[in-house]
């Protein structure tokens, strides 16, 4: 009979703790609650991250080759200069067009303030010396232009003003830079360029936009179902940019 007391005492001081951890606890949520909370957790992380740190910008032109190809999808740091760091020689970075800083240019700093950059026959001196040549920098033109026909073989001496700084395209006989629109302003610079994240290779038959849009739309669609895998740069996938 005792036994039978002090089991009956266990099982009821089992059910009061059980009892008071759910006061604790509060009632147990459903799996779909718990997956809702974690999704939105994570969306409005990488929106913050999107805002304030990384940005996503896609490359359109041929003017970085061999280190961005049109079609790679590249993430960039925001943050990368925002804390007493400064843009340094060799920098891959993305900023705003000075003759129109609504558009995005990426492109290659080269010298920067007070440094004095001249090109001769395509070889460009800083400081007159040499400038180190990255294995990704390539010219595709055997002429040589004169600085009477074009600013693209010979130019300068240019010096770079104060808070500026000189940027080329590493495809040198494909790039506007500053050769053409001159130095970039340190305010201008949006971030560094990381690394790629996607790339896509480009054809002829890719569909533009114009209007009605949602025939185009319907195009695209359709392109990149059909061609995909075969059009994705999977080699170009997570390559970092240096």
């Amino acid at each position: 009979m005792d036994q039978d007391f002090l089991i009956q005492d266990h099982k009821k001081a089992e059910t009061n703790r059980r009892v008071d951890q759910l006061r604790r606890t509060g009632p147990i949520k459903p799996l779909w609650r718990e997956y809702l909370e974690t999704a939105l957790i994570a969306l409005v992380a990488a929106i913050l991250l999107r805002i304030f740190v990384v940005s996503a910008y896609r490359v359109s032109s041929t003017s970085m080759e061999n280190s961005l190809f049109e079609g790679d999808y590249i993430f960039v740091n925001q943050m990368a200069y925002d804390y007493g760091g400064d843009p340094q020689v060799g920098d891959v970075v993305v900023f705003g067009y000075p003759n129109n800083p609504d558009r995005d240019f990426i492109k290659r700093i080269v010298a920067g303030p007070g440094s004095i950059v001249e090109i001769a026959d395509k070889v460009v001196y800083i400081d007159d010396m040499p400038t180190a040549i990255y294995p990704t920098t390539k010219s595709t033109d055997n002429r040589i232009l004169s600085a009477d026909l074009s600013l693209r073989d010979n130019f300068g001496p240019y010096e770079v003003p104060a808070d500026q700084y000189f940027v080329l395209g590493d495809n040198r006989d494909n790039s506007k830079d500053s050769r053409f629109f001159g130095g970039v302003s340190r305010d201008l610079i949006k971030g560094k360029a990381l690394f790629v994240y996607f790339s896509w290779a480009p054809t002829e038959d890719t569909p533009g936009w114009e209007f009605p849009w949602i025939h185009n739309a319907v195009q695209w669609g359709f392109h990149y179902v059909w061609n995909f895998p075969s059009q994705v740069r999977w080699n170009r996938i997570g390559h970092p940019i240096s």
